[in-house]
């Protein structure tokens, strides 16, 4: 099929599914970043243990996690969460092809005057391949105390999330690594960004100045917000809670 033999289709594929990959990303920041909300308002692992006040409206962040395991929300997250694994091993199996055709690493078989512009632009295999690992690991500390008990009784469910942030968190090791994954992703981030667009053909010499703006923007958002919720629990851990 033209879609996955032509060089067009193929980042058409990459292109679609980081725009998934995007979405999911900003609606589990903002969901995160209500704990951080609940911090300044003095609700943090206040709301988790009270029916009342769950009940009342107050945790945002508590109820942000039970808005995610809603019916409509359980059937969109899978989908953002195919389309983020589609991303990635599409992209490496791409790049695999590209490093045996012409021995070197490129995401793209067309080169371009913009993936020369960045080292993130050069190295987007290299940023997958640590952004993947720090997903499987990040997986172990959240989905699999969560989402993973509650969806095939496998484990031990967790139902306090402020809880399991400050357990996560606790350790300066487990932020410093944390810190480090969401540096690779903003650089990932900032080329996948104007890289989509310029698949969709937004490449024109304006447009496209503003589109890598933009993209550093978002990138810059979504990942500042990842790391403000982990420095806040690890701060609650070890110096409030």
């Amino acid at each position: 099929m033209f879609i996955f033999n032509s060089s067009i289709g193929k980042k058409f594929i990459q292109a679609v599914s980081g725009a998934f990959l995007i979405i999911f990303l900003l609606l589990h920041a903002t969901i995160n970043f209500f704990s951080v909300i609940d911090s300044f308002t003095g609700k943090f692992g206040v709301v988790a243990a009270d029916e009342k006040l769950f009940s009342a409206g107050d945790g945002l962040f508590k109820l942000g996690c039970d808005f995610m395991s809603t019916p409509v929300i359980s059937i969109m997250v899978p989908i953002l969460a195919l389309g983020f694994l589609v991303h990635i091993g599409y992209g490496i199996w791409l790049s695999v092809k590209n490093v045996m055709a012409r021995g070197g690493v490129k995401r793209y078989e067309v080169a371009s005057k913009a993936a020369t512009d960045s080292w993130s632009a050069r190295n987007m295999l290299v940023l997958g391949i640590v952004i993947l690992g720090f997903i499987c690991f990040h997986l172990t500390h959240f989905w699999a105390k969560m989402q993973l008990p509650e969806m095939f009784g496998i484990g031990t469910f967790e139902n306090d999330p402020y809880l399991l942030l400050m357990a996560t968190f606790k350790n300066w090791w487990v932020l410093a690594l944390y810190l480090v994954w969401f540096f690779f992703l903003f650089l990932h981030l900032c080329h996948g960004f104007w890289s989509m667009f310029q698949t969709i053909g937004w490449n024109g010499q304006t447009w496209f100045k503003r589109v890598k703006v933009i993209g550093i923007i978002v990138a810059a958002i979504i990942c500042l917000v990842f790391a403000a919720v982990a420095v806040n629990a690890f701060v609650q851990a070890n110096f409030i809670a």
